[in-house]
C-alpha cells in the first residue's frame, strides 16, 4: 500500500476550512500565535535549529521521535493528515514506509523551516503544528503530548507556552 495519498480537492477544502474555523488559524509572519489550539497543549521554541544549525542529528531525531509517537497513538490502518499550507496535502499512515524527497525530508517535512506544516488526527483529537515564522512547534491533545514526553525530541527542551 502506498503512503502519502494526496487529498482530493473536497478533502483539502474541508480540512483547511476546519483549521481556519476550529483552530482560528490566521497565518502571519509577525502576529503570534497564528492559531488557537485546545488544551492541553505545549508550544516548543525551536528557533535554535533555524538557519545554520550545526546539530543536524536533531532533525533526524525529530523525524524518528515524531514517527514513533504517531505509530504508538494510531492504529495500523489509520490515516492522519499531513498538511503543507497552500500546497499539496496528504493522508499518511505511520505504519507504512515514509519515503523522503530529494532534500532527504518527508513529503511534508516535520520541521517547519519554510511553511506551516501540520500533522493532525483525522478527527482533530490531537495535532502537531509547525510555525515557520514564530519558529515553534505546538502539540495539542493529551495522547500526543504524552507520546512526546515519552519519546522527547532533543529540540523539545524550551517551552514557550502551555495550557
Amino acid at each position: 500500500m502506498k503512503n502519502w495519498l494526496k487529498l482530493s480537492n473536497a478533502e483539502y477544502e474541508k480540512v483547511w476550512n476546519k483549521i481556519y474555523d476550529e483552530l482560528k488559524f490566521e497565518p502571519s509572519t509577525t502576529d503570534f500565535p497564528s492559531f488557537k489550539v485546545p488544551s492541553p497543549f505545549i508550544t516548543y521554541d525551536v528557533s535554535l535549529y533555524f538557519g545554520e544549525s550545526e546539530d543536524l542529528d536533531a532533525f533526524v531525531d525529530l523525524e524518528e521521535k515524531a514517527l514513533l509517537v504517531f505509530q504508538e497513538i494510531t492504529s495500523k490502518d489509520e490515516n492522519i493528515y499531513a498538511l503543507d499550507w497552500q500546497h499539496e496535502c496528504y493522508w499518511i499512515n505511520s505504519s507504512l514506509e515514509f519515503h523522503k524527497n530529494e532534500f532527504d525530508e518527508w513529503t511534508v517535512p516535520i520541521f517547519p523551516n519554510g511553511d506551516y506544516y501540520f500533522f493532525i488526527h483525522k478527527d482533530f483529537q490531537w495535532g502537531y503544528l509547525g510555525h515557520p515564522w514564530e519558529r515553534t512547534i505546538t502539540v495539542y491533545g493529551k495522547e500526543l503530548i504524552m507520546g512526546f514526553e515519552k519519546h522527547k525530541p532533543r529540540m523539545f527542551h524550551k517551552i514557550l507556552r502551555q495550557g
